[in-house]
């Protein structure tokens, strides 16, 4: 829809996503969790995807009558069709989809297997991929829909001893790009979001157990502190809803400065 020239939009209807259908991999716990939160305060509803049933019903359940689940490993493309299936039948269609789910893997190069090096990229690119190619179809037929990605700071520079998530994660610039591109003409969006150093119960464990690297994060912060899930939702919520109207093929860091700190 093309900007009005006599109606400015209020801030309920610039942060609005009423309406949406949120389909969040990797929804139950951390980020994933806190943009589901999010999206349903902006009245979104949303269907949390993960592998762990137990954890998306709790999730759900904490989160409310707008919040739904199915179980789904995103490394598994072959049963991607099945998930489609599911989720039109028992939701309709989604209109957001959030390639969120990934894994973390801590080794050089030299200490990487091929094995542990396909799955990486499986989890987090062939995953999204497959994704996204099945479910934008009805976002075409509505021409109406947002596809988000969940990047990293490794997609812009280089951290010691995390090669194969660096990879993967650095390839979700130029599937932003070129879906961006192919995509909005046909009436969707395509963003992502670059996390800094989160403050999550994975992260807190790290970091508290090695004060030596905590400080080393914090002094590369400009804001001195660690981000929260909170402040990645809230900007999920801003890309995919009507204030970012015009805001496409952007990778928006939420990182309290690191990429602009020295």
């Amino acid at each position: 829809m093309e900007p009005s020239n006599t109606h400015f939009m209020t801030p309920a209807e610039a942060f609005s996503l009423a309406g949406e259908l949120a389909l969040i991999t990797g929804g139950a716990t951390g980020i994933g969790r806190a943009i589901a939160h999010a999206f349903i305060l902006s009245g979104a509803r949303v269907i949390l995807v993960g592998r762990r049933r137990e954890l998306l019903e709790k999730a759900a359940a904490e989160l409310g009558p707008q919040a739904g689940w199915a179980v789904h490993d995103v490394a598994e493309t072959a049963h991607v069709p099945a998930l489609v299936e599911d989720v039109q039948a028992r939701y309709g269609d989604v209109t957001i989809l959030v390639n969120n789910a990934g894994h973390h893997l801590k080794k050089t190069i030299e200490e990487t297997d091929e094995a542990e090096f396909r799955h990486m990229l499986d989890t987090h690119v062939t995953g999204a991929y497959a994704l996204t190619r099945a479910f934008i179809p009805a976002m075409i037929e509505r021409r109406h829909g947002h596809v988000l990605f969940t990047a990293s700071m490794t997609s812009f520079f280089g951290l010691s001893r995390v090669f194969a998530y660096s990879t993967a994660k650095s390839a979700y610039l130029g599937m932003v790009r070129s879906l961006a591109v192919d995509l909005s003409p046909k009436g969707i969006r395509v963003n992502a979001i670059a996390p800094g150093f989160i403050e999550t119960e994975i992260s807190r464990k790290a970091l508290d157990s090695d004060p030596a690297r905590k400080q080393r994060v914090l002094s590369r912060t400009p804001l001195g502190r660690l981000g929260s899930t909170e402040d990645v939702a809230w900007a999920a919520v801003y890309l995919c809803s009507p204030a970012a109207r015009f805001v496409n093929g952007v990778v928006l860091p939420v990182d309290g400065g690191v990429l602009i700190g020295f």
